[in-house]
């Protein structure tokens, strides 16, 4: 009997010890974020500030990639072999810079065949000028036949379209030998080479790609819960990672499309000509979405102490530790998202 009273106690006092190790018997339950961790008196060098019961913005970063408004790929219209190209990737080139040389003798040639071909046309018509005029004379004095008038005149006609066609012929050769020199179209940086001196360049095959860097955009896809409150025009941070740096950017385009797999937009901003920047760099284009109504603190308010938010709360003269949880920081301010009422005085730190 003694065993089974003895085995009885200690089976409660361990379901005891275990209640009281939970927390569930023996412990006051505190709810968190409402707590005075301790209490002390006012400094009178302490500075303080109301919580404020603000309307806020609920902002949201999209990714981005810098992107040129201007990307090219310097292509010849005729097909020639590469003599020369003068540009590597990362040169700057100015517009009218020369950029490649095909190789131009093929284009001489015809050019010097041309012009002996519009010769001979010239002296063509030069004769069946003379014809003509003779002709018309003698027909005026009824010693030549209508017949013979006619076919003199339109000889003198087609000599004269020869000599036009030649002219042209000769006009066209001129301009592809002008085309044997590739230059820059506008000021930019060059990207690539995708051929090299001794390759043959083909009609409409790239030689060597390049961008406007004085006109780059941060391209980013936008959900379009937070796009329909975008607007053409509109200024939105932007931050790019490589330079760490922060700066506005303008609305200048907004794809008109939604990417039926992401339900996104694709959403693109000028960025400012002032900041050294490259295509290809990764970047965060910030827009509001929303607003709430939230309570702020200044942030200095705030300090850890291991893991926990605590801020000094002031009442009837007397200082109380009193932990939070915060939430985003608006510039010096921080959101309390609980823990404080509004109208209630923390210590700035």
């Amino acid at each position: 009997m003694k065993k089974i009273i003895y085995l009885c106690l200690s089976v409660t006092g361990l379901i005891l010890i275990l209640l009281y190790m939970l927390g569930i018997i023996g412990t006051e339950k505190i709810a968190p974020g409402t707590t005075t961790l301790s209490s002390s008196a006012l400094d009178k060098n302490n500075k303080t500030a109301v919580v404020q019961s603000l309307l806020l913005n609920d902002s949201f970063s999209w990714p981005g990639t810098v992107k040129s408004r201007t990307e090219i790929n310097i292509s010849p219209r005729i097909t020639a072999r590469i003599l020369d190209i003068k540009v590597s990737a990362g040169d700057q080139v100015y517009k009218g810079d020369v950029i490649a040389q095909l190789d131009p003798e093929a284009q001489r040639s015809q050019g010097r065949s041309a012009k002996a071909v519009l010769t001979a046309a010239r002296a063509n018509a030069k004769r069946a000028a003379a014809d003509a005029k003779r002709i018309k004379s003698l027909y005026t004095k009824e010693a030549a036949t209508k017949a013979t008038y006619d076919n003199t005149i339109a000889q003198y006609q087609v000599a004269e379209a020869q000599v036009a066609a030649a002219a042209s012929a000769l006009k066209e050769t001129r301009i592809s030998l002008a085309d044997t020199i590739l230059k820059a179209p506008f000021d930019g940086i060059v990207i690539k080479r995708l051929k090299q001196p001794g390759d043959m360049g083909l009609a409409g095959a790239p030689i060597v790609a390049m961008h406007n860097s004085a006109a780059l955009r941060l391209e980013a896809a936008v959900p379009t819960s937070c796009a329909r409150h975008i607007k053409l025009g509109d200024q939105v941070p932007v931050k790019i990672e490589t330079i760490e740096q922060q700066f506005s950017a303008e609305i200048d385009e907004i794809v008109p499309e939604v990417d039926p797999q992401t339900r996104t937009i694709l959403i693109k901003a000028a960025l400012p000509l002032e900041v050294a920047l490259q295509p290809g760099l990764f970047g965060w284009l910030e827009q509001v979405c929303d607003q709430h109504q939230g309570l702020l603190v200044p942030a200095a308010a705030v300090r850890k102490i291991g893991q926990l938010e605590v801020v000094k709360v002031l009442i009837n003269n007397q200082l109380h530790t009193r932990q939070v949880r915060i939430g985003k920081h608006y510039g010096n301010d921080v959101e309390i998202q609980s823990g404080l009422n509004a109208g209630e005085i923390v210590v700035v730190q």
